[in-house]
């Protein structure tokens, strides 16, 4: 098994200033674009902790909480929130800055499954996290309680497909 790395080890903070072509024609930033970016800053945390190719497995909670409109810097913030034996979850915060006035918005927040892959693109086991935190420690609790949702919740459709008298 590979050591136990840190969370701020693959944590990762991308910018990027929004522009016409990111928008609807009233200037609103489009939902997909920002959740590519929170795709891209959760990939990248994802093959930093694990120095492999992984793929997104799932995202949860995608919320949206304000709008982005053209010229606002987006700025999205990634970390490993909890790992498993071939997947990890990351969660990513979503800020957008209005740079003429400097005013800072939490924009949106999603957490994403990240499965790291081997040679022939098969699931292959993760770094464990080193939990130092109090923080560290909240998120990593939290995380098991969305996996054990999640796991639940894929079971139950799973069923609902095979029998829908069981949905």
């Amino acid at each position: 098994m590979k050591k136990e790395r840190y969370i701020q080890d693959s944590s990762v903070i991308i910018s990027r200033v929004m522009l016409p072509g990111d928008a609807n024609p009233a200037g609103i930033v489009h939902g997909g674009v920002i959740m590519k970016e929170i795709d891209n800053a959760a990939g990248v945390t994802a093959v930093r902790h694990t120095r492999r190719i992984c793929v997104t497995a799932s995202i949860d909670r995608l919320d949206f909480h304000k709008p982005a409109f053209i010229g606002n810097l987006i700025t999205v913030k990634a970390g490993i929130n909890m790992t498993g034996k071939t997947s990890m979850e990351i969660g990513a915060r979503v800020e957008t800055e209005d740079l003429l006035t400097g005013v800072k918005t939490h924009l949106a927040s999603a957490y994403l499954t990240f499965v790291a892959l081997d040679e022939n693109n098969r699931p292959v086991k993760v770094p464990p996290l080193k939990l130092v935190t109090k923080e560290d420690a909240r998120r990593n609790r939290e995380a098991l309680a969305r996996r054990t949702l999640r796991l639940s919740e894929k079971k139950k459709e799973s069923e609902c497909q095979t029998d829908n008298r069981r949905c």
